[in-house]
């Protein structure tokens, strides 16, 4: 039977063999267009030592279509980081950085950058007999507290099931690195971010985990199991996680956190560079412009279903009518347009316990799905509202915490401090 990498690798062997046999956490960096990857790789060498050797696998791309400039830039970043990884590299910490130019422009992005180093893991701590060894994501703009590789090699020593984790992260929110602008646009922008996951738990839906690319780890047999990373040019890191958190496989590291940058960015179509740029832009064309999220009152709506959900497995045709004509309308809506009643009777003659039950239900209600029906509710029920409002009307109905008069920044901070309380 041919393994992971024959079938899955894009590219052969990269680097030579690892230089010990204590290989154990191996960091992937994609960096495309950067001009501060060695920040990035300071940060990284100056966490304190785990018990295994750790290497840090940066894989500089671009695409057929990429601009001569960025091409410019990214063999400049590639000799850089290059001569300073061959200062810098030890016996126990080792940098390698490669570069992947031209790469066709139907596959070419984060998720195919991403791919390539992860694979590129899988080879090397295969080669060591490290089957259960840790692969982290890290993002070529981010940085890292000091505990980070401790912290790291520690969560999965003592959760010996999971196979996937989420990293806490937050975003710098002052200072002198930026402008008071960026660091406002993306106060506003983790606030929605941390937001959106606490709804969903409000809901009652279990897979409500941050999918954020520079902040999740991985084990390496695991990854193999789950068919690699994806080649996707933007939201990888979400659909990725989510192939973990709906087999109960992914926890949450809290001990440590990364950095990530706040600064804008055109990379990818989605994210947080380009959440920042249209956050940024429309200030520009209105100073007063607020920036909107998912109405509250979405996920008050939901609630009212998923609360109902895991005990459906016994419920009749007339107790499902019943339970569908007592929901409210958008989620009553929502189903009846996505076949629920079809559905939950599949559902329904192939699952015969509830822990089952509940497992297939999730695989069919993911967080894609339930994506599908945020839209849905806003576009056709609750217009998006200002992140102000909806982070403190959730904080007043969840927490029981009436914030009424708090700014932005004091609500995000709120949410981070709940968000390091919670136990997964």
């Amino acid at each position: 039977m041919p393994t992971y990498l024959e079938k899955n690798s894009l590219f052969p062997k990269i680097f030579d063999n690892p230089v010990t046999d204590n290989l154990g956490l191996i960091v992937v960096i994609p960096c495309y267009d950067e001009t501060e990857l060695i920040k990035s790789l300071e940060s990284l060498k100056n966490s304190d030592a785990p018990l295994s050797s750790v290497e840090v696998i940066v894989i500089i791309n671009d695409g057929e279509h990429t601009s001569a400039e960025i091409k410019t830039q990214n063999l400049t970043t590639f000799e850089t980081a290059t001569a300073w990884a061959k200062e810098n590299s030890t016996i126990h910490l080792q940098f390698l950085i490669d570069y992947k130019t031209d790469l066709p422009k139907k596959i070419a992005g984060v998720g195919t950058a991403r791919k390539i180093g992860m694979d590129e893991a899988v080879r090397r701590l295969e080669s060591v007999g490290k089957s259960d060894g840790v692969i982290v994501c890290f993002d070529a703009d981010s940085l890292c507290e000091k505990n980070y590789f401790q912290a790291i090699e520690e969560h999965f020593i003592q959760n010996p099931k999971t196979q996937a984790c989420g990293i806490h992260f937050e975003h710098p929110l002052e200072g002198h690195e930026y402008s008071p602008e960026i660091y406002d646009a993306i106060t506003k922008y983790e606030l929605h971010l941390r937001y959106y996951i606490n709804a969903q738990k409000f809901a009652s839906f279990p897979l409500a985990f941050q999918t954020i690319g520079s902040s999740m780890a991985v084990r390496c047999d695991a990854y193999q199991q789950q068919g690699g990373m994806n080649k996707r040019k933007a939201g990888e890191d979400f659909y990725f996680i989510h192939k973990f958190t709906i087999l109960n496989a992914h926890t949450e590291l809290k001990k440590t956190k990364t950095i990530p940058s706040p600064r804008r960015s055109d990379r990818v179509p989605f994210g947080t560079g380009k959440a920042v740029n249209e956050i940024l832009d429309e200030k520009e064309l209105d100073a007063e412009v607020e920036y909107l999220t998912y109405n509250f009152k979405i996920f008050e709506d939901l609630e009212h279903f998923l609360k109902v959900a895991p005990n459906l497995l016994l419920f009749k045709k007339e107790q499902v009518y019943m339970m569908k004509k007592n929901l409210p309308e958008s989620i009553r809506v929502f189903l009846e347009d996505n076949n629920f009643d079809s559905k939950l009777a599949e559902i329904q003659a192939n699952t015969t316990l509830p822990i089952t039950f509940g497992g297939r239900f999730f695989r069919w209600f993911n967080a894609f799905f339930l994506m599908k029906y945020v839209h849905f509710a806003r576009d056709n029920y609750y217009p998006n509202v200002p992140i102000e409002e909806a982070a403190k009307a959730l904080l007043q109905k969840y927490y029981f915490k009436d914030m009424s008069g708090a700014s932005a920044k004091e609500l995000l901070l709120e949410f981070r401090k709940k968000d390091l309380s919670q136990l997964f």
